[in-house]
């Protein structure tokens, strides 16, 4: 463990930089490139989340978008990238898409039913739609997705829905709502049962 980054303490960490970490991960010091990591493992379950919920599996996907994450960080540079947050979630992003792609070409059931939903917008440099007609229309769709599955989630599962989309653990859910985390983890599988149902056209209030 490294000494001058302390990963075994969060206030120590929080007083760090990306850039300070960053040359350290460049450095080979592992403890600033695994503190790095879990700096931003939030956004990267919050770029996930939403294709876990559309139907992919919630443990692949986020393997997926941490080596995403990885990938930032090593090949981070400041003199011609954006910002590390934004280049970060252009990297998740489209180790996210790329596994959903794969998973599409080789029939694999696990991840080929994922897709985008609104909120998950394209950062710079990321590869979204090329027609911005096709960008407007699918904007659309995942507002009106959303519109109509909001109208059939109770109030605790609406407050549970907003707060794991934003990368919050069962856990931290559980503390800002003061619920079991049980229950948040049975409200979460409720939403994925009433998303289903939108999308054939038959969702049911429970």
């Amino acid at each position: 463990m490294s000494e001058k980054y302390p990963l075994y303490s969060r206030e120590a960490a929080r007083e760090i930089s990306d850039e300070v970490l960053l040359q350290g991960a460049r450095e080979g010091d592992r403890a600033a490139e695994e503190t790095l990591i879990l700096r931003y493992t939030r956004m990267v379950r919050a770029c996930a989340r939403p294709l876990f919920l559309a139907g992919g599996d919630s443990e692949d996907l986020l393997q997926e978008g941490l080596l995403g994450l990885l990938d930032a960080v090593r090949e981070f540079d400041s003199r011609r990238d954006a910002a590390f947050p934004t280049f970060a979630r252009v990297c998740v992003q489209n180790r996210l898409r790329s596994a959903v792609r794969s998973a599409a070409r080789e029939k694999h059931m696990v991840l080929n039913a994922a897709v985008p939903w609104e909120g998950q917008e394209t950062a710079e440099g990321g590869q979204g739609p090329e027609n911005p007609e096709d960008l407007v229309i699918a904007r659309e769709a995942r507002r009106e997705e959303l519109a109509r599955l909001g109208r059939e989630l109770s109030p605790f599962e609406r407050e549970v829905l907003g707060q794991y989309l934003e990368g919050l653990s069962y856990a931290e859910i559980a503390r800002a709502t003061g619920r079991p985390s049980k229950a948040v983890d049975n409200a979460v599988q409720r939403i994925r049962r009433k998303l289903g149902g939108a999308k054939h056209g038959d969702i049911s209030a429970s």
